[in-house]
């Protein structure tokens, strides 16, 4: 992974392990979300016949699944520009509008983040 030096460990973290996902399951994306607890969740895109879900949503919808009450933050990486709005939605719905989403490269460049609101 390419250092971020601003990053802060546990951001860096979150997006090492989406990145992992990412490749270890051939997917579009790879994401991992953190709980308020520190616990984190990490998840690649869904991709059945008969279910859909960006590595995001799944992520998010894991964390739930978990018990977990909020998100501290959340990484996606993809090579799409920024997260969708319907991925920031997901995250927003357990985080509240305020929750960073990091969006990093695949090759774990971390390109910006955006707020989840």
């Amino acid at each position: 992974m390419t250092e971020t030096p601003d990053l802060d460990p546990e951001d860096r973290k979150i997006v090492t392990l989406a990145r992992s996902a990412r490749a270890r399951n051939g997917v579009p994306e790879g994401a991992a979300v953190r709980d308020e607890t520190g616990r984190t969740y990490v998840a690649g895109t869904v991709a059945l016949d008969s279910l859909k879900l960006s590595a995001l949503r799944t992520a998010v919808a894991m964390a739930v699944a978990s018990g977990a009450k909020s998100l501290e933050a959340a990484a996606v990486v993809t090579e799409a520009e920024s997260a969708s709005e319907d991925d920031r939605a997901a995250v927003r719905d357990l985080g509240g509008a305020g929750t960073p989403v990091l969006v990093a490269s695949p090759d774990g460049t971390v390109r910006g983040a955006v707020s989840a609101g």
